[in-house]
């Protein structure tokens, strides 16, 4: 575990994020914090936020909730909300007709079963007012060829949250699942190889013809996270895209 700065005293409003350390989950806890949460991020490596408490975890790794799950408890102990959103994600790239099973289990453990674990691991802390959100993607509700493995992965999480608002019923615990379009981030720029010609052609499939920003998707889970309303939702985020 490693913590940069400190967090607020007597916060009562705590913010689990994974996949905390860029992109979308660095944007989600700054927004968290900014409306008082003390904030915690789970990941590979630390967040650069200061004031983020960071839980280092290996989803493709079998043993990382044992490892992580001392500290974690004794971080949202007495926690009167708690928010936990599951940001991290693994993208492969593979056919349906030439899976590679190792491959297949790596996506469904960081994108499906990673979650499901740390709603198991808090649990007992959700307190009315608390609430998971699931970030999905474009690709939990339809496909493109040439990523099998997250296609289905992203299918499956969208029945995660559906299963996890029945099982929640009564508890006055909310859940929804946010599907973000085209995000101008460090793992899209690393996915294109860094084309700005690439870039500009995504940014065309939208309504908007450009990328969305990071702090967009944050203050939308923001939004669902505070919203009981919401509950059972699959929300897209995508700035309208066109179809072709």
């Amino acid at each position: 575990m490693s913590a940069s700065g400190s967090t607020a005293t007597g916060s009562t409003k705590v913010a689990i994020v994974t996949g905390g350390r860029t992109g979308i989950g660095l944007a989600t806890l700054k927004r968290f914090q900014q409306q008082g949460y003390k904030v915690i991020n789970i990941s590979r490596k630390p967040s650069p936020l200061s004031g983020c408490i960071s839980l280092e975890a290996d989803f493709t790794q079998p043993h990382w909730s044992q490892q992580i799950g001392a500290a974690l408890e004794a971080e949202i102990a007495g926690a009167e909300q708690l928010v936990l959103v599951h940001n991290a994600g693994l993208h492969v790239n593979d056919s349906a007709m030439e899976v590679d099973a190792e491959a297949m289990r790596r996506s469904f453990d960081v994108n499906v079963v990673a979650p499901a674990t740390l709603n198991r691991l808090v649990n007992p802390h959700l307190t009315p007012g608390s609430a998971i959100i699931y970030v999905g993607s474009t690709l939990s509700e339809k496909a493109v060829a040439g990523c099998a493995s997250y296609v289905s992965a992203k299918h499956a999480l969208v029945g995660l949250m559906r299963a996890t608002c029945q099982d929640l019923q009564g508890r006055q615990v909310h859940t929804a699942c946010i599907c973000p379009g085209f995000t101008d981030t460090e793992m899209l720029r690393e996915h294109v190889g860094n084309s700005d010609e690439v870039l500009k052609e995504i940014a065309s499939i939208c309504t908007y013809g450009r990328l969305i920003n990071t702090d967009e998707i944050a203050g939308t889970l923001y939004f669902c996270a505070t919203n009981p309303v919401v509950n059972g939702t699959v929300m897209h985020a995508n700035l309208g895209q066109i179809e072709r």
